[in-house]
């Protein structure tokens, strides 16, 4: 199921973008082979299995890729892949003999794709560095924040995932889409560094017409205007609004109470941090459920700010199954949805089981390789 299946694709274990993309793959359809370290539980947050969820939807081995058996062993996989993800500091690969040059010597069809924070040339391309370090140099860090305040740090959604998973699997499709046309493989380097920056690309152009001030806090999609912003309630919980249009500024100040003219122009920078306070007042005389109750389903441009535990409650992403439950976790869905090829739903992350190699590799590799590949430090045999 999926508009990817059919497709073999092998994912040599990382952490952080590389999962996710080996994740969204597998989500569409494809058939990710994920070759893990044996013995090796997780590779990120300690934790079990089972609650490492971009793990889901996977067929795993492991083998040790310092032995020259196991890699002849990848080589062999790599003739019957489509596609190959790795996420490891560039020259890794090359040194374990499983580099661009030796896959696709084996496979000239091979799509050979590359994750890394600063990509795979450049001054800093051999250095570590995690999401703060790749959102901090392409100016994103900067933008996100109230104004007088440090940089708020957000979780690794804008780095790691949006700018390196995302940019990957875009990648990693569009070529395989060529070497459909053309016969031939080609290296996809998705550098966290450049998705980043693509991700911010309308507001370098801003930036450029003098349409956005540097300084925190003082933009309308940065927390500075009082119309697109985030309001404490009588409880203590959170809405956010963001009602730019004019027709929808004018629903929202009706519903709850407040004379446009009052405010000011609602453009006027010099009119927001006054605006802003009024919001605030307003806001704090109800609970966030009781505006909810007010607010929601209106033009008002308006929704609550939830926590992770309380999103998949929602009664609208509940309608839409936005999110649902596998091995009693819940988690979101595969995305985007496909009115054809559906995808599956998400089968729960596993651990490499030596016993089962011979279900996993059918179609990779003749039997007496998997009988070779039980014998490399395979686990739960």
């Amino acid at each position: 199921m999926g508009p990817l299946a059919g497709m073999k694709i092998i994912e040599l274990a990382g952490i952080g973008p590389g999962p996710m993309a080996g994740m969204l793959l597998a989500d569409m359809g494809a058939e990710v082979l994920r070759i893990e370290r044996p013995g090796e539980a997780d590779l990120g947050v300690r934790r079990e299995r089972r609650f490492d969820l971009m793990l889901r939807n996977r067929k795993l081995i492991a083998l040790d890729l310092k032995d020259p058996q196991a890699v002849a062993i990848v080589l062999d996989l790599v003739e019957n892949a489509d596609a190959l993800i790795e996420g490891f500091r560039p020259g890794v690969t090359e040194r374990l003999g499983l580099g661009p040059h030796d896959c696709m010597a084996r496979n000239p069809r091979l799509v050979y794709g590359r994750v890394t924070g600063w990509g795979q040339t450049g001054p800093l391309a051999h250095t570590a560095g995690h999401d703060i370090n790749y959102i901090s140099l392409t100016g994103a860090l900067n933008a996100i924040g109230g104004r007088h305040q440090p940089p708020a740090i957000p979780p690794a959604y804008l780095g790691d995932f949006a700018g390196g998973a995302m940019f990957l699997v875009t990648g990693v499709l569009a070529a395989l889409i060529e070497a459909g046309k053309s016969g031939q493989g080609q290296v996809v380097d998705a550098a966290i560094v450049d998705g980043a920056a693509a991700l911010g690309t309308v507001f370098y152009g801003m930036t450029a017409a003098g349409q956005w001030r540097q300084e925190r806090g003082t933009n309308v999609l940065d927390s500075g205007a009082h119309y697109y912003n985030v309001y404490q309630c009588q409880d203590g919980r959170w809405i956010s609004v963001g009602p730019i249009e004019a027709r929808f500024y004018r629903d929202l100040l009706a519903r709850i109470g407040i004379d446009p003219a009052s405010l000011g122009e609602q453009l006027d920078a010099g009119n927001w941090e006054p605006a802003r306070e009024r919001l605030a007042h307003v806001f704090r005389t109800r609970t966030r459920d009781e505006w909810c109750r007010s607010l929601e389903g209106t033009d008002a441009c308006f929704a609550p700010v939830l926590n992770f535990e309380e999103a998949p409650q929602h009664a609208h992403l509940k309608a839409r199954e936005t999110f649902v439950e596998v091995d009693g976790i819940p988690q979101p869905a595969p995305a985007p949805r496909f009115s054809r090829t559906q995808s599956a739903p998400p089968a729960p992350p596993s651990a490499p089981d030596a016993r089962r190699y011979g279900e996993v590799l059918a179609g990779w590799l003749p039997q007496e390789k998997i009988d070779q590949v039980r014998t490399l430090g395979a686990t739960g045999a």
